[in-house]
């Protein structure tokens, strides 16, 4: 049996590889430049390789990508907020998820621009999209049905993308922040 869980662990070590690559080629050039080629080529291993790990090519490699992105916004929103309240904790979770757009540019893009099939606002949520609301509701504090929570995202990832192509001034950024604070924390 201990050839059963070397193989998964082998299995599971190239998928994070060629998920890593991905990435590491999106971030550096944009998922355009992200082929089945050019990831074989990368990672050191056939196209058909590729294909039995993740049978949906590229489509299914950039929302693994993106959810696992989830994963990381969601973790690093709830250490943001610690033990903040009221708008300190909006204030700290929308700094830390503008950082986070403005870092990631590429896996911001496959997480909420690009087609991935997800199940944003739905019930059946992927657990890292839920993960990820729940922590940016969490730092509003009482959203009962969460359009408080979708304000509050849907108001952050417009100014990541207005600031991402430099159409509001970066240190103003503190501003807005505050302003936005101010009016939707409880």
């Amino acid at each position: 049996m201990a050839g059963a869980g070397s193989r998964a662990q082998r299995v599971a070590e190239r998928r994070q590889q060629i998920l890593d690559a991905a990435r590491a080629m999106a971030e550096a050039a944009g998922w355009t430049a992200v082929t089945s080629r050019r990831l074989a080529d990368a990672i050191g291993y056939t196209q058909p390789v590729l294909y039995g790990h993740f049978p949906g090519g590229k489509t299914e490699i950039m929302r693994t990508v993106a959810l696992a992105g989830f994963a990381e916004l969601a973790a690093a929103t709830r250490e943001a907020m610690g033990g903040k309240t009221g708008p300190r904790a909006v204030a700290a979770v929308a700094d830390v998820y503008l950082d986070f757009a403005a870092t990631h540019p590429s896996l911001y893009e496959a997480m909420f621009q690009l087609p991935i099939d997800a199940r944003f606002a739905q019930d059946d949520a992927e657990t890292e999209l839920r993960a990820g609301f729940n922590a940016l509701g969490a730092a509003l504090g009482t959203d009962d049905d969460g359009t408080v929570t979708e304000v509050f995202w849907s108001a952050l990832h417009g100014m990541s993308l207005l600031e991402r192509v430099g159409r509001m001034r970066h240190e103003h950024r503190p501003n807005r922040i505050a302003e936005l604070a101010a009016r939707l924390a409880n």
